[in-house]
């Protein structure tokens, strides 16, 4: 499998175009994915109300080059997202506007998507997720390019291009599905389940600045320099993480797709082409542990099981000098354990799930996840 590397150190325009032109070309050239007069969704990553220079979304540069790019082909490019949260016009709206979305789209002529309906669909490749409900978006197009950042995850270690499909899930069903798969393997295998239905023509990844730590939108903005490609996103995930310095084996969603016998997890099974991969790594990238210590069983005692979640289970802290009582964190919380006293939230541990949506969705970065330290020497283990 051919992985594109793309060497680009800033968010001027003209060098993030000239890499995804390089990029593509790297691939095979546009025709071998797209017909003229094709309908063509940009799946991005719009987690929240984020200012570009943040890191947490798609760069607009990077939107706005690869739309450009395709419409000069003769696409009609579609722009779009499901971010966590109600999944309405208004919200979406908002979205675009702040993280600069709306002006790179009116600037080239694609289109934002504000078709907030939903379908269901049967998915014959799944594992977890045999059937699911899902944007109606993704249906009214020709094809899907998956435009996902480069950043660590607080749950699954890394957010890539796999688990970037997962905004074809409606706002608020991600909530469900959390909720229902609070195991890291059970939502690994539908984050990759709800990939593999997508199937985007396409993957590409903004990693000309990443996020490292406290990720998905809590963490520090990292120089990389990188334009990624690929037409597998498991592949492209692998390559993402070796460059900085993150055991593919240890991200849940790579190592489904290595069960399911997809990539092999490492590069043996990929083509590196373009930039040398070594001009991009980083050896003191900042990533989360993730891992969880399942000594105790579910039919233990509940003192036990208290006991265990004390001293091994990572939880969210909340920062109340920080926090500003917007409710964003009880609102999503799929477990509905975050209670709001005296306009600061409160989080019942004992019903937590772990997913940590709360910090993810968290607009003041008020929230961290503690990590005991008996997991984190037994996760070195």
């Amino acid at each position: 499998m051919i992985v594109s590397l793309t060497e680009c150190r800033s968010y001027d325009y003209a060098q993030v175009k000239e890499s995804i032109i390089e990029s593509i070309n790297n691939l095979g050239g546009i025709d071998k994915y797209i017909n003229k007069g094709e309908t063509v969704l940009l799946k991005l990553n719009l987690l929240m109300k984020k200012r570009p220079e943040e890191a947490t979304t798609t760069h607009p540069m990077f939107v706005k080059a690869l739309a450009e790019i395709l419409i000069e082909y003769g696409t009609k490019v579609v722009i779009g997202d499901s971010p966590g949260g109600p999944f309405n016009e208004k919200m979406l709206k908002g979205l675009y506007k702040y993280c600069g979305i709306e002006e790179v789209a009116n600037e080239v002529g694609a289109e934002l998507n504000y078709n907030t309906n939903t379908l269901d669909v049967k998915n014959e490749k799944g594992i977890i997720l045999k059937s699911m409900e899902v944007a109606e978006m993704i249906k009214n197009v020709d094809k899907i390019i998956s435009v996902s950042k480069l950043k660590t995850h607080g749950m699954m270690l890394f957010t890539g291009a796999v688990k970037n499909m997962f905004g074809i899930i409606p706002g608020l069903h991600k909530a469900e599905y959390h909720f229902k798969m609070p195991h890291i393997e059970d939502f690994s295998q539908a984050l990759l389940d709800i990939s593999l239905y997508a199937d985007p023509v396409l993957s590409f990844m903004d990693g000309i600045v990443g996020m490292e730590g406290a990720g998905p939108s809590a963490g520090e903005p990292r120089d990389i320099g990188v334009v990624l490609a690929s037409t597998s996103p498991s592949h492209l995930d692998v390559v993402a993480t070796t460059i900085v310095n993150i055991d593919p084996l240890k991200v849940p969603t790579i190592l489904r797709a290595v069960e399911r016998k997809i990539i092999k997890g490492n590069l043996d099974d990929i083509e590196l082409v373009g930039d040398s991969i070594d001009k991009f790594k980083i050896n003191d990238f900042k990533a989360p542990n993730i891992r969880s210590v399942h000594f105790i069983k579910d039919n233990e005692p509940s003192l036990i099981r208290s006991l265990s979640n004390k001293l091994l289970q990572p939880k969210p802290v909340f920062n109340h000098a920080e926090c500003i009582g917007c409710r964003d964190c009880a609102n999503n919380c799929p477990a509905k354990v975050i209670e709001m006293v005296n306009k600061k939230p409160v989080v019942n541990l004992e019903g937590c799930i772990r997913c940590f949506c709360c910090q993810e969705l968290c607009p003041e970065k008020a929230i961290d996840i503690h990590r005991p330290i008996l997991m984190k020497l037994l996760s070195k283990l």
